[in-house]
């Protein structure tokens, strides 16, 4: 019992003046009071236990979390370096890709060249000879004649000039597509870049496999003029689309055994405040498993070394920027439209 209630107690036997019921009552009193008192003490010793555990746990807490957050820091470092990396990767394997859709077009732009070139060539001559008539015919002063071959050697000259311009225009679009982009708009004929890009691209694969063969189809809205885009980012989209629309009609013919004619279509369209670009093929269409992934970065059906798997998602990502939309269109057996759908300012 505790000393202060056991000099109570022994007070209270000693006093005279108490009755016996009295003595009784008080020595129960003190006993619980006492009774009380040992429990206060076991539950305060408790807590003090409590305080400890806990506080030794606290700082076993504090050193753990601190420890978490060393390695979260070390973890940050590695990831952010990760990150640096990946973007010099990514922006290697971009570059990789333009050279590549560059390189798919080589083929193509020689052999568009090499059409103008021919004209220039062969009008140069014609020019040339009628240029010695012309003066054949100063001296004989026959000056109608003169006219008349001057009128002829105008006319072969327009034409020169004419495909001088359009080998320029080749040449001009391969290094645009040869440089980074500028990301600055220009005002563009839509249907004329649609266009290059289509017999570019067949004519770079026919080079590459004599046996390929397409059927190509056009059908330009004329009413769209020239409109603001960005001609390198466009004109990497529309080629994007147009080669993967002639492998998949290349991959359904070394399939077929009927007479299947492989075809791709391009067609422009002024419609719903912007400008509609569509490009289809008679393919056998996309799986939905695989139409799930397409615009996932670095996904292909290809073969290996037959594509990078950024074609689709960095074409994606060009027309986001143009505030457009990028959207697919397959049914299995029978082929696949891509459709192009970029806002024009009035």
């Amino acid at each position: 019992m505790n000393q202060n209630l056991q000099t109570i107690l022994d007070f209270i036997e000693m006093e005279t003046n108490l009755s016996m019921e009295e003595k009784t009552a008080l020595n129960k009193a003190v006993k619980e009071a006492d009774k009380a008192l040992i429990i206060s003490e076991f539950k305060l010793e408790r807590t003090e236990r409590v305080k400890r555990t806990t506080a030794i746990l606290l700082e076993e807490t504090i050193q753990e979390l601190e420890q978490k957050r060393r390695a979260i820091e070390e973890k940050n470092q590695e990831l952010s370096k990760s990150l640096k990396e990946l973007k010099t990767a990514k922006a290697q394997l971009i570059h990789s890709e333009k050279m590549a859709s560059l390189g798919e077009l080589t083929a193509g732009i020689a052999h568009e060249i090499k059409n103008p070139l021919n004209f220039v060539n062969n009008f140069s001559e014609v020019s040339k000879e009628l240029l010695e008539e012309l003066k054949e015919e100063i001296v004989n002063k026959n000056y109608e004649e003169v006219k008349e071959i001057a009128n002829d050697v105008i006319e072969n000259l327009e034409k020169i000039l004419h495909h001088g311009k359009r080998a320029d225009s080749i040449v001009k679009g391969m290094l645009q597509q040869s440089r980074s982009s500028s990301g600055v708009k220009e005002l563009t004929d839509i249907n004329v870049l649609v266009d290059e890009y289509l017999r570019l691209a067949f004519h770079g694969l026919r080079a590459k496999d004599k046996a390929f063969n397409s059927t190509l189809e056009s059908d330009f809205d004329d009413s769209i003029g020239k409109i603001e885009i960005v001609p390198q980012d466009i004109g990497r989209v529309i080629l994007n689309l147009i080669t993967n629309a002639f492998y998949a009609v290349n991959e359904k013919k070394l399939k077929s055994t009927d007479a299947y004619q492989p075809t791709v279509s391009v067609s422009t369209l002024k419609k719903d405040g912007g400008i509609e670009i569509k490009v289809s093929d008679n393919g056998n269409g996309i799986s939905k498993k695989v139409r799930d992934k397409m615009f996932q970065p670095f996904f292909t059906t290809k073969p290996t070394g037959k594509g990078t798997g950024l074609g689709l998602s960095l074409s994606y990502d060009i027309i986001k920027n143009h505030g457009g939309e990028l959207k697919v269109k397959t049914v299995g057996g029978k082929g696949t439209t891509f459709t192009i759908h970029i806002p024009v300012k009035s």
